[in-house]
Formats: structure tokens, sequence, C-alpha cells
């Protein structure tokens, strides 16, 4: 569904991402996983057309996106749900939303979206009218991820989804991105909780200094002693 080959990136003159090849299968949850500073939203955000890569190619369906920006980006069916949640603080929860739904592509389904966002989140649906800066941390990232399904993507990219967040909420978190996934979404999962994320995985990667240094099914990279020792202190 998506493959990148040979990205790099830069962030001035400093390197971001040196050469990172990868490949996400559709149906798939995919995990990337490193240490901060490895270039892990660097990544996320270079697909997603925030950022412009130097070289290399990002193929969506074998449409080579590389340097598309943002909006035709998302339009095309990749979402993005951003590190720290990113909702506008002063919106409602509606408003927050519909404006995920601005989409072309998803403006003709915006009643029957919102009312499945709201059902897969009922408390979004309490506070419709409620401002989006007064919501929890679980909240927040609740309408995040609704905002993000508003525009109907094929792909999401998760983009440290559990970050700040208590462990009961984390796990509500990452079973709401299991359950996209049965229902069909493919899944980038970026996130700081190493052995979490690599059990959700059918396939991983690891991000070191902007290269991809090990890959391979989930459980072989939870089972590897180079992971266990470096992310998860075993």
């Amino acid at each position: 569904m998506l493959r990148v080959e040979n990205l790099d990136v830069f962030h001035g003159d400093a390197q971001a991402l040196d050469g990172v090849s990868l490949d996400i299968a559709e149906g798939a949850i995919v995990a990337i996983v490193g240490a901060n500073g490895a270039g892990k939203t660097s990544l996320i955000r270079t697909i997603g057309g925030i950022h412009k890569p130097a070289r290399g190619r990002i193929l969506f369906r074998s449409t080579d996106i590389a340097g598309w920006p943002s909006h035709k980006v998302c339009n095309l069916g990749i979402g993005q749900v951003a590190e720290g949640r990113q909702v506008f603080p002063t919106l409602s929860v509606a408003e927050n939303l519909i404006t995920g739904a601005m989409l072309p592509r998803a403006r003709t389904q915006r009643e029957r979206n919102l009312e499945r966002v709201y059902a897969m989140f009922p408390v979004l649906a309490e506070r419709r009218g409620q401002a989006a800066g007064t919501l929890s941390g679980g909240e927040q990232q609740m309408l995040a991820i609704g905002r993000c399904l508003m525009g109907m993507p094929e792909l999401v990219m998760f983009d440290e989804p559990s970050l700040g967040l208590a462990p009961a909420i984390v796990q509500a978190v990452l079973k709401t991105v299991r359950d996209l996934n049965r229902d069909g979404l493919t899944c980038v999962l970026v996130e700081q909780n190493v052995a979490v994320s690599l059990k959700l995985a059918s396939q991983a990667y690891v991000l070191e200094n902007g290269r991809i240094t090990l890959f391979g099914t989930g459980a072989e990279l939870l089972g590897d002693d180079r992971v266990r020792q470096a992310y998860l202190g075993l």
C-alpha cells in the first residue's frame, strides 16, 4: 500500500533521515520504534507532506507522492494523528470534527462520519458543544483520532498517541487503534511504549539516528536481544 524508498530528509544542515526504506502492507499495523531524536516524527511528517525530502520516493498505491503538499496527501487517503493531539482549543468538539471533513473526498459523507465518530467515542457526543481545550488529555486524543477519521483515510499514521496519558487511558487509545485496524484501516504506529506497540504490530522497524537498523514482525523484534536491551530495559 505504501512504500518508502531511500528517503533522505534534512532540517537545515542536519540530516534527519538517511536512506530510509520500508513497506506497509494494506490492512497491517506497522510499528516504528526508536529513541527520541531517531527521526520517527520526521518520517511521519515527510510521508504526510509536511516536510519535503531531499531524495527518495514515497509510493502510495504506486503513485509517487514525495514532495506533495499535505492537503493533497490527505485527500489521497493518508491521515495523521499528530503528536500532542493538536486540537483547536477554542473551537467546540463538533467544530473540530467538522474541520476533518473539509477534504473533497469526505465532504459528502460528513454527517454519516460524524455519527460514526460519536458512536465510537460517546464522550465526544456528550461534549460536542464544549471547547476542545477544556477536555482531558484522553478526551483530546479521542478528538484528534475522530477528526482524522472524518477525512475518510485508508491509512492513518499515529504519532505517539499515548504520550502524556494515564495508563488506563493508554490502553483505551491503543485498543481503538486495534479496533480500527480490524475494521480494515491500515495503521502506522509510532509509540513510546515499545512493548505494547510491538505486540500490536504485524510488522515493525527500528529507527536509529535516521536509519532503519532492524525490521521484522512485531513478535520477532519483541524477542530480539538488541531491542530488549535498548528499549525494554531487559
